[in-house]
Order: C-alpha cells, then structure tokens, then sequence
C-alpha cells in the first residue's frame, strides 16, 4: 500500500465579513432615506399647487427584469396640462457619499423619482419575472399619493384523475 498525499484543498477559512454590520449599515440607510421623503413630497405639493397642477398621474410596467414608468401626465381639474420648467430642492442620499444632498429637479423629474422609490420599498423587483403595471395619483390638494399596484403571475393547477 502506498501513503498518497491528500487531493483536497483545505476548508476554507472562516468569513471576516460582518454580516450584522452590513445590515446595521443598510437600515441606518434606509432610515436616513426614509427621513427625507416628507421634506421631498411637501416640497413638490408646494411646486404642484403653485403651479396650478391638481393632480399627477404615473403609469407604470415591467416585466422580464426590465421596468419603466410609461407617462407622467399633470392636470387642473378635468384638463390635461404641461409640467413647467419650475425646478425645486430634492434631498437624496447617494451611495458614496454618507452627506445629504440638494439637488435642483424639475417637478416632473421629483414625480419620478418619488414614483420609483415608492415602488421599490413597496414591491421591490416590481419589474422581475412576469413584472407589474399600475398607477399613481399623486393628489396635490390631499397632498397624498395613491398606488393602484397590479402584479403579474404564473399559476398552474394540478388536476389527477383515477379511472
């Protein structure tokens, strides 16, 4: 009998990362997101009132891991009406940068971008597999956002039979 050296690589070693720390970090993140949002939506029912809009409406759809906000579209009462270019203050955190940040948007580009967020923290991977479409209402004078959210999904169903 001849003594072989082992072929097998040795365990690895264990993790150094801090899986506690990460998800510390993350929803500390999300917390400080979280915190600017009523600053970002006062300051666009401001901008949308002042304007004169009453209502915005976002549709929505995706699927097959790709998704898109379809139309953005500003009313007055029954009447359909264009964005201005008035621009307003959106507070956002970035990934590499821990500071808040000011940024001037458009209030079409804030309708946007508040609809994504929303999306994402309500129905993260809206876009995935069979997807989702829906819309918002972004009310000015209730100063609320409305989310009509319809999911696609596959179902199949077993029937047996015995003869």
């Amino acid at each position: 009998m001849t003594l072989s050296e082992p072929t097998l690589t040795p365990p690895m070693a264990p993790s150094t990362v801090d899986m506690t720390q990460i998800f510390a970090a993350h929803a500390e993140r999300t917390a400080r997101i979280e915190a600017l949002r009523p600053g970002n939506k006062d300051r666009l029912f401001d901008g949308l009132i002042a304007a004169g809009i009453t209502h915005v409406t976002v549709t929505f759809d995706g699927a097959g891991d790709s998704g898109q906000i379809e139309s953005i579209g500003a009313w007055s009462g029954e009447t359909a009406v264009e964005f201005p270019l008035t621009a307003i203050e959106y507070a956002a955190l970035t990934w590499d940068n821990p500071e808040v940040e000011m940024r001037q948007l458009s209030l079409e580009d804030v309708v946007e971008q508040l609809a994504y967020d929303f999306l994402s923290d309500t129905h993260g991977g809206w876009e995935n597999n069979d997807g989702a479409y829906g819309e918002f209402c972004f009310d000015a004078a209730a100063r609320c956002i409305h989310l009509e959210f319809n999911e696609r999904f596959t179902s199949s169903e077993l029937y047996t039979h015995d003869f």
